[in-house]
């Protein structure tokens, strides 16, 4: 089954310009490394058990002479990146991701086998996974992962892993922005082979949504119902996915490392659970909006 929101991978056209963007927001993120033959490299912001990964493009012509390759979650990459990157993919973890590959497919799931898939750290780490990715069919911003390195031998690529200035912890959610919420959440809904939930009104985003709770995480599609976030997102990029919420130990400790760190004062919202939230935006997140919720 699907477990949770594993990463998130945002694609920036500089890598070491992205990792600054990322410090002053108070993450502890650190080089992961390249890609063997694929022509890109990547920074990693370890959670507690999920991650940010920045991605860029290292070797353009190794990239090139890879993009095309079945089951390349990177084809199209510097088409996305020289649009002005951002939030490409939500990835989702799986406990058994063969059988869950046949079990899409036995809905009509139109999506890749199971492939393994690796690369070495700067410190000569072996990290081992399996991907599937999704066909032409089913063209959603969602691709899915099943780790074979365990979580505690991971967070050892990212020296002081899950411990970050701004105190967050853990992703909260990540969103989908489309005119369609309803129709695309159909979509989610026979890929994930779960139930469809009920819309609700993000007040933040300024969006309805529905959300899919996969663990601890959220799988949110959004359709904008008034100027904000989202309809921004809509119109500035088209659907796809524009937002990543994570949950920190203090809001305070939060603004005060971005404010120390050069970064204006953020706005606040108030969820429709009642609690706060504050969002870094895309011009400062590498055109991603970034949110964060907790306690003061």
């Amino acid at each position: 089954m699907f477990t949770r929101i594993d990463h998130v991978m945002i694609c920036v056209p500089d890598l070491k310009r992205g990792m600054e963007q990322y410090h002053k927001m108070g993450f502890n993120i650190q080089d992961g490394g390249v890609h063997p033959g694929k022509g890109t490299h990547n920074a990693i912001a370890f959670t507690q058990d999920d991650y940010i990964e920045l991605l860029a493009i290292r070797d353009l012509a190794e990239h090139q002479a890879s993009a095309n390759q079945p089951g390349n979650s990177h084809a199209g990459l510097a088409q996305y990146i020289a649009a002005g990157g951002g939030l490409r993919y939500i990835i989702l973890q799986s406990d058994d991701l063969t059988a869950e590959v046949v079990a899409m497919r036995a809905r009509g799931v139109d999506v890749s086998e199971a492939m393994d898939r690796g690369r070495r750290t700067p410190a000569g780490q072996e990290l081992r996974w399996k991907a599937a990715v999704l066909g032409p069919k089913n063209p959603l911003p969602i691709f899915f992962i099943q780790h074979l390195t365990p979580v505690e031998e991971r967070r050892k690529q990212v020296p002081g892993g899950g411990n970050h200035p701004n105190g967050v912890f853990t992703i909260e959610r990540a969103y989908v922005i489309t005119q369609d919420a309803n129709a695309v959440a159909a979509q989610f809904a026979k890929i994930l082979g779960i139930p469809q939930p009920p819309m609700q009104r993000g007040m933040v985003i300024m969006s309805d949504m529905v959300v899919f709770q996969l663990g601890p995480t959220g799988l949110g599609i959004a359709q904008p119902y008034a100027p904000g976030p989202g309809a921004d997102a809509l119109e500035r990029r088209g659907p796809g996915p524009f937002q990543v919420l994570f949950r920190t130990k203090s809001m305070g400790a939060a603004a005060r490392w971005m404010q120390e760190h050069g970064m204006p004062p953020l706005e606040r919202g108030i969820r429709n659970t009642g609690e706060q939230a504050m969002l870094v935006p895309p011009e400062l997140a590498g055109d991603v909006y970034i949110g964060f919720v907790g306690p003061e």
